[in-house]
């Protein structure tokens, strides 16, 4: 729920929580991939108009906002999101922000000496872009040697505060960097917002909801600085 401090409207519980939202709210006809269903949130039934309740209706798929992709959304066979262990994408997690404006490269990973088991969450010019309200191409992506990489190096989890980590200009990134991390068990967190979020070490939960053999599942991510 929205909170409003200070006359401004801000993601999640603010308050004096030292705990950060990072998750992109659901609404309806929110940014989508182009060639997906546009989401579409409904209240159906309304308390402030007389019915007796309030409700909303969800039309939606499970790559929308904030979520986590499962090795089944490319790996044909792979697990699916119901068999994820909860551990993958909560735990201590780093933040590192990317001042390459159209990629993520090895140069500029390399200096930050990844350690097998990490979860690593990028910042990236991309959170400034949900400001929009619409889908842009051009945004800050995964090289592919960059998945390799992250990959070899046996990360738990990687995110991006887009979303997706391929860019649409090169079909073959999407497909590549997506097999490359899930076929080596690294779950992926596409749509988070780091706009907020310092570079440093947190806390992470960021649990997807139990999709029964869902390729992804739509999730809640909050970090807390350590």
């Amino acid at each position: 729920m929205a909170q409003k401090k200070a006359g401004k409207t801000t993601w999640g519980d603010a308050g004096q929580s030292p705990w950060i939202d990072i998750s992109i709210p659901l609404k309806d006809k929110m940014i989508h991939w182009p060639t997906d269903p546009v989401p579409r949130i409904e209240r159906l039934k309304d308390r402030d108009k007389g019915d007796p309740v309030s409700l909303m209706e969800l039309q939606i798929i499970d790559h929308v906002g904030t979520h986590v992709d499962a090795p089944l959304h490319f790996i044909p066979g792979g697990k699916t999101i119901d068999k994820m262990p909860v551990n993958a994408t909560m735990g201590r997690a780093r933040v590192l922000e990317i001042k390459n404006p159209k990629a993520i490269t090895l140069e500029e990973l390399e200096p930050h000496n990844l350690r097998r088991g990490e979860r690593i969450l990028f910042k990236t010019r991309n959170s400034s872009l949900y400001k929009t309200g619409e889908f842009t191409e051009d945004y800050v992506y995964f090289a592919t040697e960059v998945a390799q990489y992250m990959a070899d190096k046996g990360l738990k989890a990687v995110g991006l505060d887009y979303i997706s980590i391929g860019t649409p200009q090169n079909r073959d990134s999407i497909r590549d960097t997506h097999s490359i991390l899930l076929e080596n068990g690294v779950y992926i967190i596409e749509g988070i917002n780091l706009e907020k979020v310092k570079p440093g070490r947190y806390d992470l939960i960021c649990l997807p909801l139990l999709l029964d053999r869902g390729d992804a599942g739509p999730a809640r991510a909050i970090v807390r600085p350590l």
